[in-house]
């Protein structure tokens, strides 16, 4: 019988290295691949696979939350794939499980799959799964809810709000401090994030970003547009009752009318 894998990767290209490798292994076949966590839930639970690829960054959902909410499903073996995240690897190598360092080179590849294949018929489900649940812990009481940023306790005492953004990106992670961040723009279901001196592009889309955020700190001001206003300088009103905003940065956005009375009680002043 052939074991089942699934591959769980926001990155089309890693996606396609992993596969394209396992065709190296007649007895794998797998049976099932997607981009995000939430696809990965319901994928995992459709197929249970005996080896999942799990990505540990993704937008949304992170691999650990996946986990988590798989709750008390028989789990598969698990081959972590992650850029460096030095919280993850920690994790990792107290736990003893194993995982794949992005860029993947050839040999470690095989070195994992090797030692997961064996894995596969002879762990023993619920101590596996109990071991799973302690890395996951480990790791989110680091990190945070959704794993990829440090989070904060918002005035409500029991909401936490990102401190940080993990950006991807060629294999690399910036950490971006949402105090740098001057404002959001949308971009379907992506979200481009304005400091001072960057840019940077994270599959998000803005109505699920804008939850995580302080709204003492961060308010929408159009449909596409996400504002900290403490980098805020100075605004002027025009004919059509909108208002131009202006950065310390420089950049110039509009805020709609049908925005000004939430952006108001943010501020605490009428405009």
């Amino acid at each position: 019988m052939k074991i089942r894998v699934v591959i769980v990767d926001d990155e089309p290209q890693a996606r396609d290295g992993i596969r394209i490798r396992l065709g190296d292994y007649p007895d794998v076949e797998v049976v099932g691949e997607c981009s995000s966590g939430a696809e990965a839930v319901s994928l995992i639970k459709e197929y249970r696979p005996d080896l999942l690829f799990l990505d540990i960054q993704m937008p949304e959902m992170n691999g650990f939350e996946v986990l988590r909410r798989l709750g008390s499903e028989p789990m598969p073996v698990v081959i972590f794939v992650t850029a460096y995240d030095k919280y993850a690897l920690k994790a990792f190598e107290y736990h003893a499980l194993d995982y794949l360092l992005k860029p993947v080179g050839e040999e470690r590849f095989r070195e994992a799959v090797n030692a997961a294949l064996a894995q596969v018929g002879k762990r023993n489900l619920e101590a596996y799964a109990f071991n799973l649940k302690k890395v996951v812990d480990d790791y989110l009481s680091h990190i945070g809810l959704n794993g990829q940023e440090t989070i904060s306790t918002g005035a409500a005492g029991n909401h936490r709000y990102l401190e940080h953004f993990a950006v991807k990106s060629h294999g690399n992670i910036t950490m971006v401090p949402a105090s740098e961040i001057n404002w959001i723009e949308a971009a379907g279901d992506y979200v481009y994030i304005h400091t001072d001196t960057q840019k940077h592009l994270i599959r998000e889309k803005i109505t699920s970003l804008e939850k995580s955020l302080d709204p003492n700190k961060f308010v929408r001001i159009h449909r596409s547009t996400v504002v900290n206003v403490d980098m805020i300088k100075s605004m002027r009103s025009n004919e059509h009752g909108d208002y131009e905003v202006q950065l310390k940065s420089g950049d110039k956005l509009r805020m709609s009318r049908s925005f000004r009375e939430s952006f108001q009680k943010v501020i605490g002043n009428s405009i």
